[in-house]
């Protein structure tokens, strides 16, 4: 793990630290996620900072905290509430706050970036954002991601049947978890700081991440075979707590929800460039194969028969995304 931590400076550490949170007498909006350097989320908060604090001038200023500084998925949302963070880019953790979310845990529901801009614009902010709003968050934002693939050491993963005893690492959801036991897979939820350590150790045997995910956490120099499966597509939520996000002046919130929504673009665009160009990095260290998506597809009717009957209007919504990929 040495190394893989971005040195962030004295500012930041009494920051990490509890210590005030100005920098240099300007408020810091402090934003926190999981990525680790070079990675989409990396990348993309820190041109939305960028973006932000241009704007901003000296009325507050963006600071980000990549590779889990403040924390993972779960203990941001915390602290989100608490307002000790201000901003988080949570992805699969959000269907364990609202279970509408987990609409995004559907299999191969998302077709591509056109289908799911489609669906940011007809569905997400009208009827999935809202759903947080009671427990305390607001998202701001609608980024990514992205595509997920497995990997795993075992076994090149063609087939369900192929994941049967595979001790497979997945990040806490409870879909996530329904899905791949339905694959016939033993799923590990675990905080994504601590997958390498478990991938190299034996702890488990895979895991299942966007392409950006996978180089950026080095999890290829672990793994041995990379299976092309793109079984879910997982948006990322900029997201704030109500509470904090109340008591920021009005200009400052409008900076930061206006940049956080103009980003979208450079999110999807960025997210593209790099599938292309980090699988064809990664095909030196592992064996890539494609995989039978029809198989996967037909295992993956049991999940849906499921949301349908727990998520109220879960049928409904599905249909509807699905009419949205036409065109696409």
């Amino acid at each position: 793990m040495k190394g893989r931590i971005r040195v962030i400076g004295l500012v930041g550490i009494l920051t990490v630290m509890g210590a005030s949170s100005k920098v240099f007498g300007v408020e810091e909006i402090k934003f926190g996620h999981v990525g680790a350097p070079g990675s989409l989320f990396a990348v993309c908060a820190e041109e939305f900072a960028k973006r932000a604090n241009a704007k901003l001038g000296e009325k507050a200023k963006v600071v980000v905290y990549g590779s889990s500084q403040l924390g993972g998925d779960s203990e941001l949302l915390k602290k989100l509430k608490l307002g000790t963070v201000d901003l988080a880019l949570p992805s699969t953790v959000m269907s364990s706050v609202a279970d509408i979310f987990g609409i995004f845990e559907m299999p191969y529901l998302v077709k591509n970036r056109c289908h799911m801009k489609k669906i940011g614009e007809s569905i997400f902010w009208s009827q999935i954002a809202p759903s947080v709003e009671d427990r305390g968050y607001k998202i701001i934002g609608l980024w990514e991601n992205g595509f997920r693939h497995m990997t795993n050491n075992l076994r090149p993963i063609v087939t369900p049947e192929d994941l049967k005893g595979v001790k497979l690492r997945i990040p806490e959801g409870e879909w996530r978890m329904k899905m791949f036991k339905a694959y016939g897979a033993n799923p590990t939820p675990m905080a994504l700081s601590e997958v390498f350590v478990a991938l190299q150790t034996g702890v488990v045997d895979g895991q299942e991440n966007p392409f950006p995910q996978i180089y950026s956490q080095k999890f290829h120099e672990v793994q041995k075979y990379l299976s092309l499966t793109g079984h879910v597509y997982t948006p990322a939520y900029v997201t704030t707590g109500k509470a904090k996000w109340s008591k920021l002046p009005e200009d400052v919130r409008k900076v930061l929800e206006t940049t956080a929504k103009e980003m979208q673009e450079f999110v999807y665009e960025t997210a593209e460039k790099m599938d292309q160009e980090l699988l064809d990095k990664m095909k030196g260290s592992v064996q890539v194969n494609e995989v039978n998506k029809d198989a996967f597809v037909k295992a993956s009717k049991p999940v849906y028969e499921e949301f349908d009957k727990s998520v109220k209007g879960g049928k409904e919504l599905i249909e509807k995304i699905l009419e949205l990929a036409k065109g696409c």
